[in-house]
């Protein structure tokens, strides 16, 4: 930053003459000046942001100032005030001037501490100004320039010596100075290329003294003396030694202490925040492992001390009410099964008419809308920032890497030796610059060509946007986007040492100061982006450690675009955009002469991924459902001899069990698609699976118990199946009424997935229920017809003269359950052995910004509150690792009180002319413009409300520039458009945006959304005392991905909801269905609970994450859970047998082997197939989690249940006899364990 220059006004004549020399022997005497006066421009200084206007060299004594001189003096010097008539000084009026102008360049970025903005001034007008300037500098180089027919010697070159305790305490002073607009330090763009991180005092001068810089006009070499060094002093010299203002004092003129944000020492005192929770122990050890061991100790007693009790008048209800619905299930049955074709087509009609409904069905593909529901406070706070804001712009990124380029040596004349890694190469730039511009398609929507400027976010032209103002974050915009920048070498020399300068120079210079309008080098480049903004090196490159940027392993490409509504015709030239953008770098992936290897992802990649997992996955999905449906039909033959294969195998009725479960699935599709509830592709891809793990253990408990079952003496075929179905369907009854319970209470969720997945699946198993007992049942009804008559399947007209066997066929399964794994299960000793992851804060309608307090309340500067709206985000992100914030806030409130200040030459009126009273922007040279206001004393700016609402739109609209360094997305974060603005209400609704620390895990995610919540609580709770506020307003944290984080916060409490609804029916249901057996509920409840918990368990071990699509398949295991416990449980319930281990053992054997054949044997082939599907989504959620909740119920369902029924079940033996032998009067009873009597 210089210390010296002037207006254009005070270019000097068109001819110069320049001839440098070494100055040797100056004087060095107290009361002398070194220099005075302007000679004209440096001729050694060219393509510099501001005229080079140098000092002539002038050994002589300090001037006595008169009354206009000394007004100026002590307006832009009062550090050398002496009082009128004296003061003397070594400048003249002209001199000061261009010193002030140039100050006010520098000033602009400081004055929000005026402190430092005084400190930074006082030396620069010592070496200008002071009157014993000969005693603080020494001349070191002059030049004799011709301008106007005259020769002059001007001073090109000096040094200036100042003591180490100055210059420390005034980069003190300075160095935590924040731009409200970028959230970075302002030394960071005043130290060269060694940023903020690795400013020291010296390098802070050395840049000010540089004229490479820009903005220095001749060369200063700063020469920072500690105390009592007097070595390397010239004779003469004496060091200054002033007094220099630390950031918690007032200046001499007034000006107040600076605020907490830009000054450590100013802040008040908080304390540390508290500790986090210790973990739950107990003597030491972990709390839930001992209650866990306690209540398994228990466990393993009451087996061991409990023992059989009688008869109660409960386990009558029971065998009561079974008795009922067995009974009715076989009239029902019987009936069905005498008028199969009827009853066929009556179902393909009912679901005929269901299905017609997919002509409107919906697919919902949104992530937002798939898991954020419209009424969740995150949904509301994204529709209220979109509305006043509009929609978050769309991030598209290519990620570039070339492995195998070796790095290489620069040397370089002004940064020295740099390693650069191999992509960061001319030849890779370019190519990337290549691809960046070759993004085009026509738009039938525009019918015409269309390209980046006409989606792409473009903050300082939103209008009417061309592609150098589109926001394109990469490397080649450190050139600008241009291949010349990037081409740009000259000559440079320095030090003496001449040596060629090219675009390596330039990126060291601009990664380590991205903020500046032109390097250090002689290229004389802007670092800044064609759009007008800065490109901070984590935007352009990556894989690097500690900031060294040059050793980056990969180049960054972004593409802002903007958002719109779905409705929007924009939105789909956006979708085309990034579909055309996704096209290319995949045809440019393959092309032959590519020289990276990349990622990338587009804004609608996500939903585009949720598209393709169903795309390329179906045909796994159709293998596993054809395994499923190859299993079925071979499982559920009896296959007594080789020539009646095809006799007895059950190809048909496999298929139609298929047919029943995809049937129940488009009828329930289709009546919610015509009630208007919208679908998604998890649907398509969980309900079938669901449906048939129900539907095949239904199917293959009917179809086994019928072939088990021999017909009785007189019988006909339509009775004995109706009597078959009087057996089993009370048990799918209950599995499939629990089921269905279980997932509309599951539709209570406030997901919209896993409402739209609980209300499909619910009446999906209940439609499958209603199907299996009239399609299927009529279905078996004709297969047992053409079975009787020795037809062969699929060639029904081709029968087989090989018998039927006399008894009925066991199959393979049940003699193996009931001969070996049933006895050793229930061994004595077996028995007990088995027991064993950038965030806006957006203020609503309703606060007074207008007013001072309003402003104080939500600034950081100099006079704001200390516990303002900015002040509490900077107290936040000074703990990282608590608040997930890793930079403070921006602030526009903040940026229009340093564009106020008069000493930013930002805000001006024209005071003569046409124009008079109208704003001049500052990019414009005219005498005519005065300031918009005066600068108070104390530093502490505010503008009235009539000054508020005349200033607000010009700041809006003021573009930033070299002059105006105001935030580029300020027009965004007041509303979304001007012409929303009225001057008459002032209470609008605005956003201050700063940055969460680097995110990664879902866990990660939910803390920032939770801690941002708190602190945005906290600053509402302070803005509504001030006087006016609504007591409704609000100040909220807002970013694209907490929409889809929310759920974690509530996700663990949520879904114990759903999951307890889910367990409640299934307690209930057994309770009702099995006659009032509580006990027998219990003991089922307690076994869903175990496999639900177990199965979360090993999601934690698998690296499955528990989030919404989880808690699907956990509300999905509860069902499949039924499946595997429910059978098994009423099995026991009815046995006959006398002791509770035969009972346990006949259940094991004649259901055991049902539930395995038809739930555990049916999922396991297919859910194997899964693990072939490309889509992680699929791999994880689906192969993993399904797998694990198939093999836990499986454990559970046949291993430990029935060890807990052998102790704990229910006690009906004597009922259950006394019963039997009434109902066995009117008919023999054949026992399908023995089949002795047939």
């Amino acid at each position: 930053m210089g210390a010296r220059s002037v207006s254009p006004h005070h270019c000097p004549g068109p001819f110069m003459l320049f001839a440098p020399q070494v100055v040797s022997g100056s004087r060095h005497e107290p009361g002398y000046c070194a220099f005075y006066d302007e000679c004209g421009r440096n001729p050694s200084v060219g393509g510099s942001l501001i005229p080079p206007i140098v000092p002539c060299l002038n050994y002589s004594p300090a001037r006595v100032l008169g009354p206009e001189h000394y007004q100026e003096l002590k307006k832009v010097c009062p550090m050398l005030d002496r009082g009128e008539g004296q003061t003397t000084a070594c400048c003249s009026v002209k001199q000061l001037k261009s010193l002030e102008r140039s100050l006010m360049m520098s000033k602009a970025l400081l004055n929000r501490c005026p402190s430092c903005a005084d400190n930074f001034g006082h030396f620069h007008c010592i070496s200008t100004c002071s009157p014993n300037q000969s005693v603080t500098i020494n001349v070191t180089r002059t030049a004799n320039i011709t301008s106007q027919g005259t020769v002059r010697e001007a001073v090109v070159a000096y040094q200036a010596y100042l003591s180490t305790s100055f210059a420390d305490k005034a980069f003190d002073s300075c160095k935590s100075v924040r731009i409200p607009s970028t959230g970075g330090l302002a030394i960071g763009t005043m130290c060269g290329r060694y940023g903020s991180a690795l400013c020291t005092p010296q390098r802070w001068y050395d840049f000010q003294g540089d004229s490479s810089n820009g903005l220095a006009p001749l060369d200063i070499d700063f020469r920072l003396i500690p105390e009592g060094v007097t070595g390397a002093v010239p004779a003469g010299i004496v060091p200054y030694n002033g007094t220099a203002l630390g950031c918690n004092e007032k200046t001499p003129t007034g000006g107040e202490v600076c605020s907490c944000q830009d000054c450590q020492a100013s802040c008040p005192v908080l304390p540390p925040p508290p500790a986090l929770p210790a973990p739950f122990t107990i003597g030491g050890v972990d709390g839930y492992l001992v209650i866990c061991a306690t209540l398994l100790g228990f466990l393993i007693l009451a087996f061991l001390l409990i023992h059989p009790s009688e008869v109660t008048c409960i386990d009558r209800n029971s065998l009561v009410a079974q008795e009922f619905l067995g009974s009715w299930f076989q009239a029902w049955g019987t009936l069905i099964a005498s008028h199969p074709f009827k009853v066929l087509l009556a179902s393909a009609v009912v679901v005929g008419a269901f299905a017609t409904g997919l002509m409107y069905i919906e697919l919902t593909t949104d992530p937002v809308q798939l898991w954020s529901a419209p009424d969740s406070r995150a949904r509301k706070e994204k529709d209220m920032h979109d509305k006043y804001f509009d929609p978050f712009f769309r991030t598209n990124q290519l990620i570039l890497t070339a492995p195998g380029r070796p790095s290489y040596i620069y040397d370089s004349l002004i940064f020295g030796k740099q390693n650069f890694s191999g992509i960061i190469s001319k030849d890779l730039i370019l190519e990337l610059l290549k691809l960046q511009t070759r993004i085009q398609f026509w738009s039938d929507d525009l019918n015409r060509t269309a390209s980046l400027k006409d989606v792409c976010f473009a903050p300082l032209n939103p209008s009417n946007p061309s592609l150098t103002d589109c926001a394109v974050n990469s490397l080649p915009q450190y050139f600008q986007n241009s291949v010349d920048n990037i081409n740009k070498k000259v000559n440079m020399t320095k030090l003496g040492v001449t040596k060629e300068v090219d675009w390596k120079d330039h990126f060291i210079y601009c990664v380590n100061s991205p903020l500046s309008f032109k390097d250090i080098t002689d290229l004389k480049m802007s670092c800044m982006a064609d759009y007008g903004a800065p490109v901070f090196p984590f935007l352009a490159v990556g894989g690097y450690e500690n900031d060294s940027y040059t050793n980056a392993e990969a180049l960054i490409l972004t593409f802002s675009l903007n958002n719109y509504p779905r409705e929007n015709v924009k939105f789909n030239i956006a979708m085309e955009w990034e579909q055309r953008f996704l096209d290319i770098l995949k045809e440019y992936q393959m092309s032959p002469g590519n020289p990276f290897t990349f990622a990338y992802m587009a804004e609608r990649s996500l939903e585009d991924e949720i598209n393709r997992t169903t795309a390329e996955d179906i045909p796994i999905f159709m293998i596993s459902y054809a395994v499923i449906f190859v299993y079925i039909s071979v499982a559920l033959g009896e296959y007594t001899s080789f020539s009646r294969i095809l006799v007895d195998s059950k190809f048909l009725v496999g298929l139609g069990g298929i047919l029943v479960v995809g049937c129940s699935v488009l009828a329930s599709m289709g009546f919610y698609a015509w009630i208007g509830i919208p679908s998604s592709l998890i649907i398509l891809q969980v309900v079938p699976f669901l449906v048939l793990a129900v539907g095949a253990d239904n199917i293959f408990i009917f179809v086994l118990e019928y072939q088990r079952d021999a017909r009785r003496p007189n019988e006909k075929r339509e009775e004995q199946i109706g009597r078959v179905l009087g057996n089993v369907a009370p048990s799918m009854l209950l599995c499939s009424v629990s089921e269905s319970v279980c997932f509309f209470l599951g539709a209570l969720s406030t997901m919209p997935a896993v409402r739209s997945f609980a209300l499909y699946a619910a009446l999906a198993v209940v439609l499958d229920f209603v199907l299996q007992m009239t399609a299927f049942v009529a279905l078996l009804s004709l297969d047992c017809k053409r079975q009787d008559r020795n037809r062969c399947e699929v060639v029904c007209c081709i029968t087989v003269k090989t018998p039927a066997p006399s008894k009925p066929n066991e199959g393979f399964l049940l003699p193996i359950m009931r001969k070996y794994y049933a006895p050793v299960l229930l061994h004595p000793v077996t028995r007990v052995i088995v027991v064993g992851v950038p965030t806006y804060f957006v203020t609503t309608k309703g606060f007074d910004f207008s007013k001072v307090m309003g402003m104080n309340a939500v600034c950081s500067s100099v006079g704001c509150d200390p516990f303002s709206l900015t002040q509490k985000i900077q107290y936040a992100s000074e703990y990282p690792q608590r608040s997930y914030l890793a930079v403070p806030a921006n602030s526009w409130v903040d940026d229009f009180i340093d564009w106020l200040n008069p000493g930013s030459g930002c805000c001006r009126l024209y005071t003569e002319g046409p124009d008079e009273g109208k704003f001049c922007n500052a990019s414009e040279s005219s005498k005519r413009c005065g300031k918009c206001m005066e600068k108070p004393d104390n530093g502490v700016l505010r503008p009235n409300v009539t000054q508020f609402n005349r200033f607000l739109p010009d700041f809006l609209g003021n573009r930033p520039d070299l002059n105006v360094r105001t935030n580029i997305h300020i027009q965004t974060d007041i509303l979304s458009h001007t012409d929303k603005y009225s001057h008459k209400d002032i209470k609008f609704a605005t956003r201050f945006m700063a940055y969460h620390t680097a995110l990664t895990t879902s866990r990660e995610f939910t803390a920032a959304l939770k801690t941002a919540r708190e602190l945005a609580h906290n600053i509402t709770l302070t803005m509504r005392k001030i006087n006016d506020t609504p007591p409704d307003f609000e100040v909220f944290p807002y970013t694209v991905t907490y929409v889809f984080y929310e759920q974690y916060l509530t996700i663990v409490s949520e879904g114990v909801f759903i999951i307890s609804l889910c367990l409640l029916p299934t307690f209930v249901v057994c309770c009702l269905l099995l006659g009032m057996d509580v006990r027998s509920g219990t003991l089922n409840l307690l076994t869903i609970i175990m496999i639900t918990v177990d199965t979360v368990g090993v999601m934690t071990l698998w690296g499955i994450d528990y989030n919404a699509v989880a808690l699907i398949n956990l509300v999905t295991a509860v069902g499949i859970s039924v499946e595997f416990v429910s059978h098994m449980t009423r099995s026991f319930a009815l046995s006959i047998q006398p002791t509770h281990i035969e009972r346990a053992k006949e259940a094991t054997a004649t259901m055991g082997s049902a539930v395995f054949a038809g739930v555990a044997m049916t999922n396991l082939p297919g859910i194997v197939v899964l693990a072939f599907a490309k889509a992680q989504l699929i791999q994880i959620f689906f192969f993993r989690l399904n797998l694990v909740i198939t093999l836990l119920g499986l454990a559970h369902g046949l291993i430990f249940l029935p060890v807990l029924l052998s102790y704990f079940g229910t006690f009906v033996s004597q009922a259950k006899g006394q019963l039997r032998e009434l109902s066995s009067n009117s008919l023999p009873v054949y026992d399908n364990m023995t089949f002795e009597n047939q």
